[in-house]
């Protein structure tokens, strides 16, 4: 399908804005843990995202990832353009997560459209806004919730997106995703596993009882 099926407001742009994404606007394919974006310096343009999964992270100057949001499909990322508002300075990494297709839409591209259409500029707000709704619940979560909750929540979350029980996922790459050492991971799904809720193998992790990492996650 062309860029108009997951493009949002396409029916309110003008024929001319429509002609213009067209000519612009480049189909990419990105193999799962390809690095689509590195920080604010990188400003390859607007990802609208047809098919995958990917994952917006930063990083501290430790090397210490946190995994801020995903996007699936129909999902717009404006951090991968944030050159083209001067006051977002976030040093935000993009990979995909799955293997992934999308559109690119040039930085320039979208800021002309932002200028000359009140129906993209109005839904540049809104996803800016629910952007910042989600690092918000993340910093309450790192700041206020133990870390056996937010590891319970984190656990319930990859077993819906994957529409499994069972995780085909480390404990480095849990740390990465939480932003914590792999030792507390490792710790901690040894208790869950003591506890009956999980059962742990070489590069998986079993969901055993989910009503008791529920009633956990709270």
């Amino acid at each position: 399908m062309g860029l108009e099926a997951y493009f949002p407001a396409w029916d309110q742009l003008s024929e001319a804005e429509r002609a213009l994404l067209r000519a612009s606007a480049t189909k990419r394919t990105a193999k799962k843990g390809t690095l689509l974006h590195n920080g604010s310096a990188d400003c390859v343009g607007l990802f609208v995202i047809c098919s995958g999964q990917l994952r917006a992270f930063i990083l501290s100057e430790e090397g210490k990832e946190v995994t801020i949001y995903r996007l699936f499909e129909r999902d717009l990322c404006l951090f991968s353009a944030s050159c083209i508002m001067n006051s977002l300075q976030f040093e935000i990494t993009i990979e995909a997560e799955k293997d992934s297709e999308l559109w690119v839409i040039p930085a320039e591209v979208y800021k002309r459209l932002m200028d000359q259409s009140l129906a993209v500029a109005n839904y540049t707000n809104e996803l800016m806004a629910a952007r910042f709704s989600e690092v918000m619940w993340l910093i309450e979560q790192i700041m206020w919730k133990s870390f056996d909750k937010r590891l319970a929540s984190f656990l319930l979350e990859e077993s819906t997106l994957d529409g499994s029980d069972t995780l085909q996922i480390t404990h480095d790459k849990i740390a990465a995703h939480m932003g914590t050492a792999r030792e507390v991971v490792t710790r901690m799904l040894r208790y869950f596993q003591s506890e009956g809720m999980v059962r742990l193998s070489r590069g998986a992790i079993e969901l055993k009882d989910r009503a008791g990492l529920r009633k956990l996650a709270g």
